[in-house]
């Protein structure tokens, strides 16, 4: 026979003791932050936003596939006379190309706007990883520039390496995006 465990609700703080680490706090901290950024970004959206949102996922459901399986199904059903006593009401099936047409229209312009909002949350974790890039390359630099130091005096050979004062420098994003640049149009000269 199983025993139900119960689970202590969750808390805002990871539980403490031997099994979590300092990196793990520093990782629930992290994601905790980012779930609530999240959940900001959806208070701040406006209700037409949510609700081409609600529409888009309703539409990318199989709930969404099988009501119009049925819908479309018994549309033609009808219409082709196969169900005895009832008229058809369609038998062009000029209303449901009709209906078809416009269903897709307003559900391609819901998806564009769920995709607009997408692109805006992908442009900004891509520049949060820019950002994070960016200052870790600094504080990998720093560490780089005080390990040469350790090591010229300690008389290190490796610490007169031509490469680490390479590595000892900042970089410049805007140089590395302009280089990228040359050797793109390079590319497609050739």
């Amino acid at each position: 026979m199983s025993q139900a465990t119960s689970r202590p609700p969750p808390t805002s703080e990871p539980p403490a003791g031997p099994q979590t680490s300092s990196m793990a706090r520093v990782v629930e901290r992290n994601i905790r932050a980012l779930l609530e950024h999240r959940r900001e970004v959806e208070r701040r959206a406006g209700w037409p936003e949510r609700l081409a949102h609600a529409i888009t996922r309703f539409a990318g459901s199989m709930t969404f596939v099988l009501l119009h399986v049925v819908f479309y199904g018994s549309w033609i059903t009808i219409n082709l006379g196969a169900i005895p006593g009832v008229p058809p009401f369609d038998p062009s099936f000029v209303g449901l190309a009709m209906e078809a047409s416009v269903e897709a229209l307003f559900l391609s312009a819901f998806i564009l706007i769920t995709q607009n909002r997408m692109m805006a949350a992908a442009a900004e974790r891509a520049d949060l990883d820019l950002q994070i890039s960016l200052l870790a390359e600094h504080e990998i630099t720093r560490v780089i520039t005080l390990v040469q130091e350790m090591a010229k005096k300690m008389n290190v050979a490796a610490a007169h390496d031509p490469e680490l004062r390479e590595l000892a420098e900042d970089v410049h994003p805007e140089r590395v995006l302009q280089t990228m640049a040359a050797h793109e149009q390079v590319a497609e000269a050739d």
